[in-house]
């Protein structure tokens, strides 16, 4: 949905961040290699992740055709207080798809992985795509999760515009959309995805990478991910959440035809079968928020988990 470059860093506070980053990064191959060898008896997983830092385990998962790497920032700052586990989809950002049904299997394989890697009641955070897999597994393992933080995604997107669309009506219209958006030739799909892109990323920099992202995904894993999420209706099964939760909200790329405490109407209705939850609204940013407004998700993110 949005992301913005942060400002430049003064030239000795950027040799010192890319030192870091690389030592990071060198220690996130060691463990994804571990936990690969780990995982080498059991089926295929539908993501790859890497692990970095020490202390109290949080998963990160990115959304639709988005790699791990729109993590860094978050890791940086959580890094030396907790351990990060950052998931790409099978079928995006260069991971190969894998051939069953993404969302049938995700949620599935966290749980499993929960277990394996022995994490104890985790921090998850998804946004987008990844919000919504994050509200399944919450729902579907309610004792998996510590705190759930769902960045920028609805149980129900397919009933943004009429609350009153049933989960049956979501259901039915999923095979219409995903039938038209696989009958669209490659030039079409690739322009309409680049657009789209475009108005959910705010700086130049950004909206290049994220494109990148997406023209390394699987198209047909992206357009399954996809239309799947907009058949599914979660809002009933909201109340099997046990784990406190935060919903970071954007409203910025809809100011010229809404307004921010109408846009938190719709993620308070969406939400309203959810205990407790607690619901903020970006003040700048726009769909990736971690990217567009990177102090404001930082701070939120922060005070949330401690």
């Amino acid at each position: 949905m949005t992301s913005s470059l942060m400002p430049l860093l003064r030239q000795a506070a950027a040799c010192a961040n890319r030192a870091f980053h690389d030592a990071s990064m060198r220690f996130a191959v060691v463990v994804a290699i571990v936990v690969a060898v780990a995982s080498s008896a059991h089926a295929a997983t539908p993501f790859e992740v890497r692990v970095t830092g020490s202390g109290p385990d949080v998963l990160l998962i990115p959304g639709l055709a988005s790699s791990g790497a729109v993590w860094d920032d978050t890791v940086k700052q959580l890094y030396t207080t907790h351990r990060c586990h950052v998931f790409t989809l099978a079928g995006f950002a260069g991971v190969p798809a894998q051939p069953s049904p993404l969302l049938d299997d995700v949620d599935a394989a966290l749980a499993a992985y929960i277990e394996q890697q022995h994490l104890k009641a985790p921090v998850v955070v998804g946004h987008s795509l990844g919000g919504f897999v994050a509200l399944r597994l919450a729902i579907a393992h309610p004792a998996d999760v510590g705190k759930l933080v769902i960045v920028d995604t609805l149980p129900a997107l397919g009933a943004v515009r009429m609350d009153s669309a049933t989960p049956q009506q979501l259901h039915d219209f999923a095979p219409q959309m995903r039938a038209q958006l696989m009958a669209q030739d490659a030039s079409a799909y690739a322009a309409g995805q680049a657009q789209q892109i475009a108005t959910l990323v705010t700086a130049p920099a950004d909206v290049a990478r994220v494109q990148a992202w997406g023209k390394a995904s699987d198209r047909v894993a992206v357009i399954n991910a996809m239309t799947d999420m907009i058949g599914l209706d979660l809002r009933p099964q909201l109340s099997a959440i046990h784990a406190p939760t935060l919903v970071m909200g954007s409203w910025v790329a809809y100011k010229d035809v809404s307004t921010m405490e109408a846009t938190r109407a719709i993620y308070e209705r969406q939400y309203k079968t959810l205990a407790g939850v607690q619901i903020a609204m970006s003040p700048a940013g726009r769909h990736f928020i971690m990217l567009d407004d990177p102090v404001w998700f930082e701070k939120t993110l922060e005070t949330f988990v401690q």
